[in-house]
């Protein structure tokens, strides 16, 4: 997969459709896990498999998912149409500019929780992987397109490594499980707009 076949979501109605706990759970656990019916994907995120039903349905109407072929009614398996999605900034449509942040906004409250679930629980898991895990930060001091540049780069580097090994199971290494990484890069502060240095109740006292 390279940049260019990511699907790009930009238009109000596609990302509104997308923004719901239960259809994000859903594509999550369809990323991770594989082709899954509504019943067995339920289980996994403890929801009904009529709930789950319908909001396949809905990802598939809005090409998320389709049929995986096989099987009937609630037992019929569900996959991926693609494993990455691009969510483009609106830079013309306030409707859609609002719609992409609720999203945003829900997909990072999501990975959010998991590292803090991660960090909660890390005591319990193998020394290994207490060692292999890692969190950094790093401030650098860059253009706006040097930042683009930057983002290019980490997406070129990392997307043909995830994509192999999601789209063939035979490809995992033995004792390999499902590892997230998640970049953030955004400007601590430019002139004139608020400053992400300053928490949101104001100055620090």
């Amino acid at each position: 997969m390279s940049l260019e076949t990511l699907r790009k979501i930009n238009d109000a109605q596609t990302l509104r459709a997308l923004t719901h706990p239960v259809r994000i759970a859903l594509l999550e656990q369809l990323i991770v896990e594989g082709p899954m019916t509504a019943t067995e994907v339920g289980k996994r995120i403890g929801e009904s498999a009529t709930t789950c039903s319908f909001h396949l349905r809905q990802l598939a109407k809005y090409g998320f998912v389709e049929e995986a072929g096989g099987g009937k009614g609630r037992a019929r398996p569900w996959r991926m149409t693609s494993i990455g999605m691009q969510i483009s900034e609106p830079s013309e449509d306030p409707e859609a500019a609002l719609a992409s942040f609720a999203l945003v906004r829900l997909l990072r409250e999501r990975q959010l929780d998991r590292l803090r679930t991660w960090l909660e629980s890390r005591a319990s898991y193998p020394e290994e992987w207490r060692r292999a895990a890692d969190s950094s930060d790093f401030i650098f001091y860059l253009t706006a397109e040097e930042l683009a540049a930057l983002n290019q780069e980490l997406a070129e580097f990392l997307l043909p490594r995830c994509q192999e090994r999601l789209a063939d199971p035979a490809k995992r290494p033995a004792g390999s499980v499902p590892v997230e990484v998640v970049v953030f890069t955004y400007p601590l502060a430019l002139p004139g707009l608020p400053s992400a240095m300053t928490p949101a109740g104001g100055p620090l006292r």
